[in-house]
């Protein structure tokens, strides 16, 4: 099976919190699922095992899960998409709360938020799946929720490897000027056809990770 067939599927975008030892952190997915519309609320949640979130759900079967909007800024996608929490700080510049269980909640223009106790949980190869129920969360929504493809297609953020959904990117389309830049952290490909990388302004960032034009090298 051709394995970018699998782009057609629909996710969103999340940032889950977990209890770590030098405090809270937080990771990028975007396989969360609704189990159940009644009680007990349930979800499911992918997770790599080489991420350190992982380690702390295993450890505290709790987590919180706050849905990104269109709104939430990439760099925040790049923080806690593409750095490790194992040391600690991983939040500083990050808005958020902590609640009193410990596990922090993003507040970086997210729709929702809600607090999960894991009940079960499914090994794969590289990855578990967690069966979680809801035991808090926000009473209201607010803003649109960031889809994946969004994410992809309006932000042109890319995903960490040992994402469920990552698939080598695709070939350029033949409409571009043939200058392409990829961000050496993050994977962000820059290929504007109206504004050169070199006329961008000293002080431009990656739009994902917040790093400088230094970290860009030609593809």
């Amino acid at each position: 099976m051709e394995p970018n067939i699998l782009r057609l599927l629909s996710y969103g975008m999340y940032a889950v919190g977990v209890k770590g030892e030098n405090g809270p952190s937080a990771c990028i997915v975007n396989t969360v699922m609704q189990v159940t519309n009644t009680a007990p609320l349930m979800i499911t949640l992918s997770m790599s095992r080489d991420n350190y979130s992982y380690e702390c759900i295993l450890k505290n079967k709790l987590f919180t899960v706050s849905v990104l909007s269109e709104d939430t800024s990439g760099a925040v996608v790049g923080a806690l998409g593409f750095t490790s929490g194992r040391n600690g700080g991983k939040l500083a510049n990050i808005r958020h709360k902590v609640l009193r269980e410990g596990v922090p909640v993003i507040k970086e223009n997210t729709c929702c938020w809600f607090l999960c106790r894991v009940v079960d949980y499914m090994e794969s190869t590289t990855h578990t799946l967690f069966l979680a129920e809801i035991i808090a969360g926000s009473e209201h929504t607010q803003r649109v929720p960031m889809t994946y493809d969004y994410y992809r297609q309006v932000i042109k953020g890319s995903v960490p490897k040992n994402a469920p959904v990552y698939q080598p990117l695709l070939p350029a389309s033949g409409d571009n000027d043939g200058e392409m830049l990829v961000c050496t952290v993050c994977g962000y490909l820059y290929n504007d056809p109206d504004t050169s990388f070199e006329e961008l302004p000293d002080d431009w960032v990656c739009p994902i990770c917040g790093m400088p034009k230094t970290a860009f090298v030609r593809k």
